[in-house]
């Protein structure tokens, strides 16, 4: 789903990343712009089936659901901008109108060719270091979720399968209905 842009090692700030006005989405990782191409239609229906489980338990909840594309700037001083698949927020003071700026509590990345190394690698190690609480990597192909919990600044990792009930532990333990997450799976 992302395309590296930078064939020039320009150096791109987030204020450069801000003023981008073309149209296009990307996402900015440690100063060089990628390019999002639009989601498959699964991988599309996989977040949508998340984040309306997420919103329908966190209506007149303290927290709220995002999902691609919303911006979050995990670090201040950083020129890095991810665009998670599926996010909540429930420090709501980190919420300026247009982005997220420090760590949600839970985040889900459902993998694609393309984005399926740097979910793996990267983001979850920015995403452990700026303190996101779960996050969860999709595995659309195998019908799994990787769930990774953080204790003491490091991530518990938990596996479930297309027919669980996975439970996230950063919203007292609201279970996600996978059955319904993978149920139009190729």
């Amino acid at each position: 789903m992302s395309l590296n842009i930078n064939q020039d090692d320009k150096y791109y700030t987030y204020e450069d990343y801000v003023a981008l006005d073309d149209g296009k989405q990307y996402e900015l990782h440690n100063g060089k712009l990628y390019m999002m191409s639009a989601p498959s239609q699964y991988h599309a229906e996989i977040s949508l089936a998340i984040a309306s489980q997420l919103y329908n338990f966190l209506i007149d909840k303290p927290c709220r659901v995002y999902h691609a594309p919303f911006n979050v700037k995990l670090w201040e001083n950083e020129d890095t901008v991810y665009q998670p698949d599926v996010l909540v927020v429930c420090d709501l003071s980190k919420l300026n109108g247009k982005l997220c700026t420090g760590a949600p509590d839970f985040i889900v990345e459902v993998l694609s060719p393309s984005t399926k190394l740097n979910d793996k690698t990267t983001k979850l190690n920015h995403y452990r270091d700026a303190g996101v609480k779960e996050y969860w990597i999709v595995d659309p192909d195998d019908k799994t979720v990787m769930a990774l919990r953080l204790i003491d600044k490091l991530y518990v990792i938990n596996v479930y399968a297309k027919n669980d009930k996975a439970p996230i532990q950063s919203l007292g333990g609201f279970q996600i209905d996978l059955s319904l997450v993978f149920r139009n799976a190729p």
